[in-house]
């Protein structure tokens, strides 16, 4: 790990409402994941113990999500075809004796189908106790799952969630008469976000009385609340004689190890909810002498305003101030 050797200025705010460890050898290369996650790995009770399926089945993306109802889908249909054909296909009316066994199977398995689903198109039907008790098992665990489905289609449509599109790189860039380390965020969705706060804690290990400590911050902003968040919001930290970053150099950020965590909270007034997201910028994510270019311009029209959100990163090199 590479550790702040200078000192750090004596005039900055520490944090100790982090929630994070002091201590360097608890430090694994990030404190936040980049989406938000907490980069941090449970270990010492089986893994079902340690895991949530509700907020799993929530937060995964929506491709593998779709990918796992298809798998237990088709899963749980080879699987009761598999017992119909154990307890045998002369008890499947309809079935009939033609055709090699996997034709047999394959028809078992769309039985199945129809089945789970309760569609039941008549064509194969079960006759003895032991098949149809074996699909009315089925009938009923087609139902639960298919409400259960239908549960985690509605939460993961109906959760409110923090539509934010943070920027690749912080810049420290040229401010007024001094410097100003800076990110940028911009809702990406047709939502409505008012209230919103933000925060940023620093966390860099330095060393302390002779031994390495990890040390936060608290980052003071320019603006830590507005009113209305529609177009981008810059949060800029003015690097005055009372900052952490006061005298930092760009080799400072280049040779040394810190991570600076963001924390963003609105108000979604469509669901009159507050809602929440997080992410964070390593020093070699940080732009040294740089400036963000404007994102958005009126139209041609000059009655609206258009917000280009894949500038959100954009950026070009500028001169820093003197002190």
């Amino acid at each position: 790990m590479n550790v702040f050797k200078g000192i750090i200025n004596t005039k900055a705010k520490t944090d100790s409402n982090t929630g994070f460890s002091t201590n360097p050898s608890t430090y694994g290369g990030r404190f936040i994941n980049k989406d938000g996650t907490a980069n941090i790995e449970k270990q010492g009770i089986p893994f079902l113990s340690r895991i949530s399926w509700y907020h799993m089945m929530l937060n995964m993306p929506a491709w593998k999500f779709i990918a796992v109802l298809f798998t237990f889908y088709a899963g749980i249909n080879f699987i009761f075809a598999a017992l119909y054909y154990l307890i045998g296909l002369e008890y499947l009316d309809g079935v009939g004796n033609y055709g090699s066994e996997w034709v047999k199977f394959g028809k078992a398995y769309f039985f199945s189908a129809q089945t789970f689903t309760t569609v039941g198109y008549g064509h194969i039907s079960p006759n003895g106790f032991f098949t149809s008790a074996l699909a009315a098992t089925e009938a009923l665990t087609g139902l639960l799952s298919f409400a259960i489905a239908t549960g985690l289609f509605y939460g993961r449509f109906s959760r409110p969630k923090a539509f934010l599109k943070f920027s690749k790189n912080g810049v420290v860039a040229p401010y007024k008469d001094i410097n100003a380390f800076m990110i940028r965020l911009a809702p990406y969705k047709n939502t409505n976000l008012i209230d919103a706060e933000a925060r940023m804690t620093l966390g860099m290990s330095i060393y302390e009385n002779g031994h390495m400590v990890t040390k936060f911050y608290t980052l003071n902003l320019e603006l830590q609340k507005i009113n209305s968040l529609t177009l981008s919001w810059t949060l800029v930290h003015p690097i005055t004689e009372d900052s952490p970053f006061y005298g930092f150099t760009k080799e400072d950020f280049e040779n040394t190890e810190g991570e600076i965590i963001v924390y963003i909270k609105a108000f979604d007034d469509l669901f009159s909810s507050t809602v929440a997201t997080t992410t964070s910028y390593l020093f070699d994510e940080i732009e040294y002498g740089a400036k963000f270019e404007i994102m958005y311009n009126e139209n041609e029209d000059n009655t609206t305003t258009i917000l280009h959100l894949d500038k959100i990163n954009a950026h070009k090199t500028a001169e820093l101030n003197k002190y």
